[in-house]
């Protein structure tokens, strides 16, 4: 007789996170403003009526939103000086506006030709040629901006912005920091430092940069929208909640903040309000698949599982490759008793997303539902697919002591290391970010570690007979490397890596208690047990492994692991590593 799981009442979370709005675009001089598509309207040839100053005169121009007028100023001055590189800087700006960006180009690179330690007009090449998708040069003209003029706050925010776009965060952070140490009043880059650190994982710093913003400028709807996703993922779902509140009402229309007041909501159990929000979402966006989810999976909490398993087909419909609203419902079938039609829902998808990490988690699931444990066990075949050995120390070591002891003390002051967020599985616990940026220190000797026994997994492993995790080995792999440190009662709960091929972990330092053969097996890493959230009925095999200083463990993505919490006044610290499509 199957035996019922107590406690299960909730469907699988959606696992799409708070979203941010991105930080301010790129700015200087009066190039912030939209561009205008149409050419400058003919205009008499005797151009604008003399003025003192021509160049304050298209200065105004530009500050009212008059980049034709501007250009008529610039072109007075220029009749002048053809070399005068502030007209030509404010001509290029005026040609921008007007949408006329091969001009404004051609005038920009004249001015810095004309002065190279023009650091406002290398700016301005800099931001135009970032929006025509030259990044490589664009980030050559502000660093030479930067360089003219070490106190232009504008060259490192656009540098920065320029470097978030980039995906390359902790340039854009450096950029950041400088721009608010230059001027500390600059709200923009406060907000943008604040993405920065939320990226790197640097929660609490991220708080902290965008209440500096707000606190410059409490209307940057943006920034208290990204300050929300901060405290969701900190746990302070009220805080959250408010902060989207106050978001709307200067910006009614923010879908970040409507679809985050939504998560809060969620999350405080508010089943209905989060509803209301979600449906705010999808008033603005239809094709917003996360809102939609997550209006399914509230109709779920709240029982009507009829009207839950239509939301999750419309979900579906509106987005065919997403792979957690196959995941949910296939679990509302099985918390109807329907472990068959769980399982056309995993095959349907797996069909047309072979070797799916999310899916094929669920299929092993509703397989021991259906009593198929024989399927159940090849898909998720411990003997097979699970490896743990113990590492040799790497060259510049004289033994492993002195290398477990470097990766934790470079682990444990790396500047990423914060509570474990939301997000993240770890409970009572540090977690940090992307271990392989720059330094590496000790990490670059580990990640030749991981490589090689990676190498040696796929060697060892024969493709006979046939499985779908084989099948589904890419060609490529990319490496990502993250460290978790837990003290007493520290634990992860059971989860999957949706995004990997391949995961694992190695253990630089485990507690004595965690050593010892125990009854309750404290701080062991255990396999097989999926989420308490889920609605299975058939408890599956479990597979444990006992941590040891030097071991790695190697393991399909898809193989729910969790870890017993422990109790006891030491540090436990586990580097966790995922193999990825390239």
């Amino acid at each position: 007789m199957k035996k019922a799981k107590k406690g299960k009442h909730r469907a699988a979370k959606p696992k799409r996170r708070a979203k941010a709005k991105p930080a301010p675009k790129p700015r200087a001089h009066m190039l912030h403003r939209a561009a205008r598509t149409e050419a400058p309207p003919a205009r008499a040839s005797f151009g604008p009526a003399p003025s003192a100053d021509p160049l304050a005169e298209a200065r105004a121009a530009l500050g009212r939103g008059d980049p034709h007028g501007a250009f008529d100023h610039c072109r007075a001055a220029l009749a002048a000086d053809p070399q005068d590189a502030d007209a030509l800087n404010l001509a290029g700006v005026a040609a921008f506006q007007a949408g006329l960006a091969t001009d404004a180009l051609e005038l920009l690179e004249a001015a810095v030709s004309h002065a190279p330690n023009h650091a406002e007009a290398a700016t301005n090449l800099g931001n135009v040629l970032a929006q025509l998708g030259q990044a490589e040069r664009a980030a050559a003209a502000y660093r030479q901006a930067m360089s003219a003029d070490p106190g232009y706050a504008e060259a490192f925010f656009n540098f920065g912005v320029l470097m978030a776009g980039e995906v390359r965060p902790g340039e854009a952070l450096a950029a950041f920091e400088e721009t608010v140490r230059i001027n500390p009043a600059h709200a923009p880059a406060r907000h943008a430092l604040g993405d920065s650190l939320k990226t790197l994982g640097r929660l609490a710093a991220a708080k902290e940069a965008y209440e500096a913003a707000l606190g410059l400028d409490p209307g940057l709807a943006a920034a208290r929208t990204n300050l929300a996703a901060v405290l969701h993922e900190l746990g302070d779902f009220e805080a959250a909640a408010e902060h989207c509140r106050r978001a709307l009402t200067s910006a009614p229309e923010m879908v970040e903040a409507h679809y985050n007041l939504g998560l809060a909501l969620q999350e405080m159990g508010r089943f209905e309000e989060a509803k209301g929000a979600y449906e705010l979402v999808l008033a603005s966006r239809p094709d917003h698949a996360a809102a939609a989810l997550n209006i399914a999976y509230g109709l779920q909490q709240m029982g009507n599982l009829e009207d839950a398993a239509a939301a999750f087909r419309r979900t579906i419909a509106m987005d065919p490759g997403f792979a957690k609203a196959h995941v949910n419902l296939a679990d509302l079938h099985l918390e109807r008793g329907d472990p068959a039609a769980a399982l056309k829902v995993c095959d349907a998808f797996l069909a047309d997303h072979p070797g799916n990490t999310d899916l094929l988690a669920m299929r092993a699931v509703a397989l021991f539902d259906a009593g198929d444990a024989a399927a159940a066990g090849a898909l998720v075949d411990f003997d097979r697919f699970l490896a743990a050995r113990p590492m040799a120390p790497p060259d510049g070591f004289a033994d492993l002591t002195q290398f477990n002891a470097a990766l934790a003390a470079h682990l444990l002051d790396h500047p990423s290391l914060t509570h474990a967020p939301q997000s993240h599985a770890t409970r009572e616990g540090r977690h940090s970010g992307e271990l392989l940026a720059e330094p590496k220190g000790p990490f670059a000797a580990l990640e030749k570690l991981i490589v090689a026994a990676v190498a040696d997994y796929k060697a060892e492993r024969s493709t006979e007979p046939a499985h779908p995790f084989l099948a589904a080995m890419p060609e490529r792999l990319e490496l990502s490397v993250w460290g978790v440190v837990m003290e007493a009662a520290g634990h992860q709960i059971p989860h999957i890596h949706p995004a990997a091929w391949l995961s694992g972990v190695y253990y630089p330092k485990v507690p004595a208690i965690v050593a010892r053969e125990t009854d309750d097996h404290a701080g062991w890493i255990a396999f097989g047990t999926p989420p308490d959230h889920f609605h299975n009925r058939t408890d599956p095999p479990v597979r444990l492994i006992r941590p040891e200083e030097g071991l790695m463990v190697l393991f399909p993505s898809y193989f729910y692991h969790h870890t017993i919490p422990f109790h006891a006044d030491e540090t436990r610290i586990s580097i966790a590593f995922d193999l990825m499509p390239a």
